[in-house]
């Protein structure tokens, strides 16, 4: 920093928040303060580190060079913080009890386990209830304490943080593309077994925004779970689309047209209830996922 007055920590919570949420009033509401308070603090670490920490555009608030160089520094900050935080305030002896946590299949299945694991001998006090499944449930109805998701929710009583975007590939096991040939182009991809959703029509969109009029009957196989596709993947069955810390985890799984065919990735969010501000095994399960998920993505 280029000021010798005291630091305030403050500064650096709302800099992350407007990191993670990509415009001034989101992050205002996951801070539950005011948008001018959130524009003050990031105008105040731009004098004071010297150096313009976003641009606006039409879509938001987009980091510059320099505020991404600064956001490593920031998080071992913010993560040093908490500890202190959870040191002085004995949450770590007191957090004990059940969190009731939900996400997709893939994220119940794949992610979650090894950070649940970890977590245990963290916090050996707390158990989880983990429901696997792609409906989103409502925290505000309490269906869960805390929810993995790929869409932000809306909810003002509802604190998100976005902990970062899952790729999606199109995949298939070796022995597939041994048996059918290799694919050179996307229009390729008319000629193979396609292995997609039932009801969800998000693939097909996909498709036709490629050009390609494909309609259910071009899957070899339909099904809305997830597992269950990934499963037919393993298996040679056909293409399949999968998120890409699943398919890092078979080294026969082979990405198709890569560089070829690109897929957007989706963000995923950590959502919570702002009850995390007084129940203190929320708020410890909370940090630990915020701060171990990003990593496995």
């Amino acid at each position: 920093m280029t000021n010798s007055r005291a630091f305030d920590w403050s500064l650096v919570r709302s800099f992350l928040a407007v990191l993670d949420q990509g415009s001034l009033l989101a992050a205002a509401r996951a801070l539950n303060t005011s948008q001018p308070t959130v524009g003050r603090h990031i105008a105040e670490l731009e004098s004071q580190w010297g150096v313009v920490l976003f641009e606006r555009t039409g879509r938001g608030l987009v980091p510059t060079t320099g505020a991404m160089q600064l956001a490593a520094s920031a998080r071992s900050m913010e993560a040093g913080a908490l500890q202190l935080s959870r040191t002085l305030s004995g949450s770590q002896g007191q957090a004990q009890g059940t969190v009731r946590i939900t996400g997709s299949t893939p994220v119940a299945t794949q992610l979650l386990p090894p950070v649940l694991a970890r977590m245990r001998l963290a916090l050996p006090q707390v158990q989880v209830d983990l429901v696997a499944s792609n409906q989103v449930s409502n925290l505000l109805r309490r269906e869960a304490d805390i929810a993995i998701r790929m869409v932000r929710p809306e909810q003002n009583s509802l604190i998100a943080k976005k902990l970062g975007s899952v790729g999606i590939g199109a995949y298939a096991h070796q022995s597939y593309l041994a048996r059918r040939g290799a694919l050179r182009t996307p229009t390729d991809m008319l000629q193979h077994d396609l292995i997609g959703d039932d009801s969800n029509t998000t693939i097909l969109q996909g498709f036709q925004a490629m050009g390609f009029p494909v309609a259910r009957e071009a899957f070899a196989m339909r099904t809305d779970d997830l597992i269950v596709q990934w499963r037919a993947v393993q298996a040679g069955l056909g293409i399949g689309f999968i998120a890409d810390y699943m398919a890092r985890t078979d080294p026969d799984i082979v990405r198709v047209l890569p560089g070829q065919l690109t897929i957007p990735p989706l963000p995923m969010w950590l959502a919570v209830h702002r009850e995390i501000r007084t129940n203190q095994r929320i708020r410890a399960v909370y940090d630990f996922l915020a701060e171990a998920l990003p990593e496995l993505l």
